[in-house]
């Protein structure tokens, strides 16, 4: 089996193997930072930009400039070398870095040892930013349950437990359905890294895939459940194409706030998310479908006996009940929070881990 080399100083780097030996030994270097090692060395000579390695070796995963500064730092620890005086790695001030020592390429036979890949650090991304969107995202369906817990219940907290048990009951239903769609949204995207693509259209397909699986599962079973228990549901309720909707906003969302997190505090970055979120549910609405706020009170209607009531929130907006209105806008905050929530603890959860 052949393999392409660089060799450079006392090291060789064999691509194929992934694996860098100095002096015929292997030096232990993390999968990102052997991509970025990987990247100077097939461009020696040639200076490197920041933009470019984000897209060649982060490939689209939201990370701060400080990232790449570690990634330089700990490469140079590994080949003995000085910021100050370098032999093999060059700061470009405000611009990126240059590999400054003579490289030779040859192709020579890979050493039968066993084979060093990333799919161990990948797999780790994966499940580390796939889990931190669903907890996002659970939060932001505690926020979204309390809301309508409170201006749903239909007698004052006060008096009896009637209304508690209202909030606390459409708080759970949120939060539940919440959790379920950022699983499916969060590792949706989290997947398409597993495929180093960090494109929009990869980021938004990513989303729109998850959401419209665990959307088509929520409406399937819930459907189901419904007439099992009641004997009827609701003519419509949120589903598949919603959740393409939505997913597809907070992958696009996503993709917009990676590149702001790397100029700008954290809390700025999601806008970008919250905005789209907020444009992708009211969207839904006004095109006929439902969100949770939607299909819950689809649900009350069909059960004359219901304690449940949205009319408070219509009379914010001069509406009798739950009109179109306030249905279009609580959509639109659905969207908000959910993309909001989901894209924020992904990056957070990103810069964290410097990947």
């Amino acid at each position: 089996m052949k393999s392409d080399s660089l060799r450079f100083g006392r090291f060789t780097l064999q691509g194929s193997s992934r694996r860098l030996y100095c002096d015929g030994v292997v030096v232990d270097v993390s999968s990102r930072y052997f991509d970025a090692l990987v990247l100077l060395a097939t461009n020696a000579g040639a200076l490197v930009s920041k933009d470019q390695f984000m897209d060649d070796v982060w490939r689209g995963v939201p990370v701060t400039d400080e990232a790449l500064t570690q990634c330089i730092r700990s490469l140079r620890r590994v080949l003995g070398d000085d910021a100050a005086r370098p032999m093999f790695i060059e700061t470009v001030p405000k611009h990126g870095y240059r590999f400054i020592a003579p490289v030779e390429r040859d192709v020579g036979p890979v050493a039968t040892t066993s084979v060093a890949t990333a799919t161990t650090t990948d797999w780790a991304t994966f499940w580390a930013l796939g889990g931190a969107g669903v907890v996002g995202g659970g939060l932001a369906g505690l926020l979204g349950g309390l809301f309508y817990g409170f201006a749903g219940a239909s007698q004052p907290m006060a008096p009896g437990m009637g209304a508690t048990s209202i909030v606390l009951v459409l708080t759970a239903i949120t939060v539940l359905v919440a959790l379920l769609g950022a699983a499916g949204v969060s590792f949706g995207i989290a997947a398409i890294g597993l495929w180093n693509s960090g494109r929009w259209s990869a980021t938004m397909a990513g989303g729109a895939v998850g959401g419209f699986l665990i959307g088509g599962i929520v409406k399937l079973l819930g459907l189901d459940a419904f007439n099992l228990v009641l004997g009827q549901s609701p003519t419509q309720m949120t589903g598949a194409l919603e959740g393409v909707v939505i997913g597809a906003s907070v992958g696009l969302g996503l993709w917009l706030g990676r590149r702001q997190a790397r100029h700008m505090p954290l809390r700025f970055a999601i806008l970008p998310a919250a905005l789209i979120g907020g444009l992708g549910g009211a969207g839904i609405v006004m095109a006929g479908g439902r969100l949770l706020g939607g299909s819950i009170y689809e649900l009350a209607r069909l059960l004359p006996q219901s304690r449940l009531r949205f009319d408070q929130i219509g009379g914010f907006f001069g509406e009798t009940g739950f009109g179109p209105i306030s249905q279009i806008v609580t959509a639109g905050l659905e969207g908000m929070l959910f993309a909001a929530g989901v894209t924020a603890a992904i990056l957070l959860a990103q810069r964290q881990r410097g990947a």
